[in-house]
């Protein structure tokens, strides 16, 4: 009865439905034919993917744990395509690396770009693996602040703050930075510049004066990194995990399993996926590369 009094609503209504089916349908069969068939048998190599501004760590940690308590997996991958990020996160990460090291191998595998806290993190691994031209150092912290003040002033905007103590709006874009505020700031940054020197010391076994010659901010390619001692050798993501594997024990053929695809529901791969195709058509891959420098680590 629908389709003769609205033979237009109900073709599009069929349509859609047909449509939707068969996207489902052929999403379905790549979903699995992009599954790991031997996913659940034998002895694995699990791979954690660290990629983008590092601004959380939660979900990193899971994985690296999950791991590191599944007997199957003989050996973790990191694998960081990061410019770095804040402290906190790339701190949290790196004391989880620091807790796999000795129960089970841990080795970074740099894609584009693994600096300043990409490389934090990679630095307490047991071993890091770079492509020759993956963009990779930046040891160093940076604080940056814009000030407004001069612009709120032409267009008749004064601000009115009211604090607690001397130091509770420091970094305010509405007024001018005291030298005091300055000297505060530094000693902070210098700080936890410091932390960031000891932990590559440690994590590469390098003196720390040597560390510090180098972490001035500046950036190195893989091949640069290596002959400086910051990375151990070249080679794709395949090259660490055969690296990974022979490292834990594993005799024969080596399998990898992801962390973002192992726990998937097919909702959210078909959600990831479109979302994954549409971003990368908005930002070009050289979008990491001119932000190096501007995190905070």
């Amino acid at each position: 009865m629908f389709s003769r009094r609205h033979p237009f609503l109900y073709f599009v209504l069929v349509f859609s439905s047909i449509f939707s089916a068969t996207i489902l349908g052929v999403s379905m069969l790549i979903f699995l034919g992009t599954r790991n068939p031997d996913f659940n048998m034998g002895e694995k190599v699990g791979v954690v993917e660290i990629s983008g501004v590092i601004t959380e760590s939660k979900e990193i940690i899971n994985s690296i744990k999950k791991y590191r308590e599944d007997d199957s997996i003989k050996a973790i991958v990191l694998r960081i395509d990061s410019p770095g990020g804040a402290v906190g996160p790339s701190q949290e990460i790196f004391r989880e690396v620091r807790k796999t090291i000795g129960k089970k191998k841990i080795i970074t595998s740099m894609g584009t770009v693994a600096a300043s806290g990409g490389y934090y993190i990679a630095a307490g691994t047991d071993g890091i693996m770079a492509n020759p031209g993956t963009i990779t150092g930046s040891i160093g912290v940076i604080i940056g602040f814009t000030n407004f003040e001069e612009i709120l002033q032409k267009i008749g905007l004064y601000p009115v703050v009211i604090k607690s103590g001397e130091y509770k709006d420091i970094g305010s874009p509405v007024r001018k930075m005291t030298e005091k505020e300055k000297k505060l700031l530094q000693a902070f940054v210098d700080d936890t510049y410091m932390q960031f020197v000891d932990a590559v010391s440690k994590g590469r076994k390098m003196d720390i004066a040597k560390v510090k010659a180098i972490a001035d901010g500046r950036i190195f390619t893989g091949e640069m990194a290596k002959k400086l001692g910051l990375v151990d050798r070249l080679g794709n993501i395949e090259d660490a995990i055969e690296w990974a594997g022979r490292t834990g024990g594993i005799k024969g053929k080596i399998s990898a399993v992801y962390s973002k695809s192992a726990d998937s529901t097919f909702l959210d791969y078909f959600i990831g996926s479109s979302a994954k195709k549409i971003v990368s058509r908005l930002v070009n891959p050289e979008f990491y590369a001119s932000y190096v420098l501007k995190p905070l680590l």
